[in-house]
């Protein structure tokens, strides 16, 4: 059964497998100069080789509403909730989630 949502005026169906979502713990952005293209991708503790779980292409108006759209949501988070901790102020990658080094 799919759920519907409206949205300004703008009718939104929501299926059951879409709705119940994927899981993503990186992020990788590229961009060209009529698309960014971000793909959502899911990494194991230990494991070296991580699969793409999900990618959207947006253009780039919609890239900027996006960005502009998490930012006040990460804000009000933060209102109600404290300061989200980066773990890893650099911006790196973490390759093995502060759990032991992988040997293989």
């Amino acid at each position: 059964m799919s759920e519907e949502k409206k949205k300004d005026g703008l009718n939104i169906e929501l299926t059951e497998d879409v709705a119940e979502g994927t899981y993503s713990n990186l992020a990788i952005i590229n961009h060209s100069p009529s698309e960014f293209v971000v793909d959502f991708i899911q990494m194991m503790p230990g494991i070296p080789k991580a699969k793409v779980k999900s990618r959207v292409i947006l253009t780039p108006q919609h890239a900027k509403r996006l960005m502009k759209a998490l930012a006040d949501n990460v804000n009000k988070f933060e209102n109600q909730h404290g300061e989200i901790k980066d773990v890893d102020p650099t911006g790196g990658i973490p390759m093995n989630f502060g759990g032991p080094t992988p040997l293989a």
